[in-house]
């Protein structure tokens, strides 16, 4: 199965893979305090933090296991954050995972619910999994809200590597 969004486009934006190229652009996302702050087990070195992100991803896309793609503003071809189908394996169980991030200059804008969105659309339209799921820290409403817009809802409270996390959870 092809869990990957690459060059899908929504209204405003584009979905590409993450290439190495990338990096500076997504450094500051690592080095912005509040980004990190509902994740504990985190490098507190920003570079590192950013090196191993990419290091997973570039490894699902190797393995087929999903990843995150660089989110292009379409209208200035600007990289504004990250998001795509990730399979994660939960509580002993393999599910597909909705997964976004933005730099933080591009919050509450709609983005990060366009992109769910379009993962939902992906999966639903290629038949990839018969739920998806969305792992949110407890403390992170705004995420929480756009899981909430993207028609999921709670499904279990659970830990995630180490972190009390909620799992939102639409059924397809």
């Amino acid at each position: 199965m092809d869990y990957l969004l690459n060059n899908i486009t929504s209204e405003r934006l584009l979905f590409r893979k993450l290439v190495p190229s990338d990096f500076e652009l997504w450094l500051p996302f690592h080095e912005d305090e509040i980004t990190s702050e509902f994740w504990n087990g985190l490098p507190e070195d920003a570079v590192k933090a950013c090196k191993e992100d990419f290091e997973r991803t570039f490894y699902r896309y190797k393995n087929n296991l999903g990843g995150k793609h660089a989110l292009i503003e379409k209208h200035n071809n600007t990289l504004i954050g990250l998001a795509g189908l990730l399979i994660q394996e939960i509580n002993h169980t393999k599910e597909l995972e909705i997964a976004y991030s933005l730099l933080p200059e591009y919050w509450g804008r709609g983005y990060a619910s366009e992109a769910a969105l379009e993962c939902k659309k992906y999966a639903q339209g290629r038949n990839l999994s018969s739920s998806l799921i969305s792992i949110i820290h407890k403390d992170n409403i705004p995420s929480q809200n756009v899981a909430l817009r993207n028609g999921m809802a709670i499904d279990v409270e659970t830990s995630y590597h180490g972190n009390p996390v909620y799992i939102y959870r639409i059924q397809l």
